[in-house]
């Protein structure tokens, strides 16, 4: 939107949360409170600014491409905003100030409410709702349909005052110039004793300036976060609306309530999720993809027709079309798993890539390997890719069969269709075609048992 810069307020403590981070980092739906209103900013302006102050260098690493604005002391709403008056001198257009907790904020909706005040011509708007509890939020006190006489905080209102249900939620548009000139009125001869952005509203309206509040229909787009417990129920209302829109595009979830999908991850039509599943991050699930029970995905990409058994963890992996996980399995971070592959249950796979039909079925570790085109992992194979001090690549070529209990020890490399026989430490290459085996020769002692039984 032309002539519009954006203000999010994100200096504050998360004193009611007994937390040593900002609030604006905590987390619902896997993102940062702050990274959701940021997102919903950019819709309306590519001008943004963010005040900050308490854990001000964790806050600034968190996103980019905007300018930072230091509130050195907490002293209200209003200070921070007026800490910005030297970034907006000379502009004259509107400035959308945005507190950094209010992450269900519609495009929708900001749209609506710029549209209403300028076409209202108005100095000052203020989003408000009605809800069934207002306790805790700034009141808005009308003087007619649309403007504002006041906006009054809770712990500073009358009994009277207390009884409206409309209240404040923090997103304001001003003018700027108006904005910075009542910034400097504004006094904290209140219960708080802070410097309030709502006193504005007050000093513009005796000044006879139009000043309007514009409704929302849904009180939950306002909601801010103080608490734990409203972190929590945000959360829900994120994970409820990606199901929901999931479902919406042809994926099937049989049991939303128990879900966990974080808002960035997409998966394609078809697939089944079922039960107590979580996917984090910006995982990609493909189509027609079955994810089972108490199985965790997290920034991985996992392709069309794939099975993810019961109780799998898949971090930071790439997994093919057509294969098969767990149950119980483990992929560690860079794991690449070509199509076709299958792993089974109890196998743990790091920094390692299996290639095409290639199948470990059974309890083994694979850290640190290449691995080849149908190659036959047997139950309990070891790739030793760690002597104390530094990791060690294992290579093993297509074709080739890794007999069960075998350990190979790192460095070395299995050629193309050689076999390992079962039970084998293998400290040397294996050429391709080979058969290596590495163990003691087999010694019967007859009547043992007996003898030691006598003694």
């Amino acid at each position: 939107m032309k002539n519009v810069r954006v203000l999010i307020l994100a200096a504050g403590k998360s004193t009611r949360m007994k937390s040593k981070y900002a609030k604006v980092l905590h987390q619902v739906g896997g993102r940062t409170l702050l990274e959701h209103v940021l997102d919903i900013a950019r819709h309306v302006s590519r001008d943004i600014s963010i005040v900050v102050g308490h854990s001000s260098d964790q806050v600034k690493g968190t996103v980019s491409e905007v300018t930072f604005i230091d509130q050195k002391e907490q002293l209200g709403t209003g200070h921070a905003v007026l800490a910005a008056r030297e970034h907006f001198s000379g502009y004259g257009g509107d400035v959308l100030v945005m507190p950094g907790d209010v992450p269900l904020i519609s495009e929708s909706t900001l749209d609506a409410f710029l549209q209403f005040h300028r076409e209202g011509g108005f100095t000052a708007s203020v989003l408000t709702a009605d809800i069934a509890d207002p306790g805790g939020y700034g009141r808005i006190v009308r003087r007619n349909n649309h403007e504002v006489d006041a906006i009054v905080e809770h712990r500073d209102a009358s009994p009277d005052i207390l009884k409206i249900r409309e209240i404040n939620s923090g997103i304001y548009v001003f003018n700027a110039p108006a904005l910075f000139e009542s910034l400097t009125k504004i006094k904290n001869d209140n219960a708080q004793h802070e410097y309030y952005l709502t006193d504005v509203i007050g000093i513009l309206a005796t000044r006879k300036q139009k000043i309007a509040a514009f409704k929302v229909d849904s009180a939950e787009e306002v909601l801010g976060i103080n608490t734990r417990q409203e972190l929590a129920a945000v959360d829900r209302v994120f994970r409820q609306r990606k199901c929901e829109s999931l479902m919406m595009d042809g994926v099937t979830i049989i049991d939303p309530e128990t879900v966990y999908i974080d808002s960035g991850v997409r998966i394609g039509a078809d697939t089944v999720i079922y039960p107590s599943v979580q996917i984090y991050g910006n995982s990609i699930v493909g189509e027609e993809a079955t994810i089972h029970s108490f199985s965790r995905i997290s920034n991985t990409k996992i392709g069309s027709r794939t099975v993810v058994l019961e109780g799998c963890i898949v971090v930071d992996s790439a997994v093919g079309d057509d294969v098969s996980i767990g149950p119980y399995a483990h992929l560690r971070m860079g794991t690449t798993l070509e199509n076709s592959v299958k792993v089974g249950n109890f196998v743990e796979i790091k920094k390692s890539a299996l290639g095409t039909g290639t199948k470990s079925m059974h309890l083994a570790y694979l850290g640190d390997a290449t691995i080849g085109k149908k190659v036959n992992i047997g139950a309990g194979v070891i790739t030793c890719n760690y002597d104390g001090v530094n990791k060690h690549p294992t290579t093993i070529e297509d074709g080739a069969f890794v007999g069960t209990d075998s350990q190979l020890i790192a460095p070395v490399k299995v050629g193309k269709d050689a076999y390992v026989a079962a039970g084998s430490s293998i400290t040397e290459d294996v050429p391709p075609g080979s058969l290596a085996i590495a163990r003691g020769r087999q010694v019967n002692k007859e009547g043992w048992v007996k003898g030691r039984k006598k003694k």
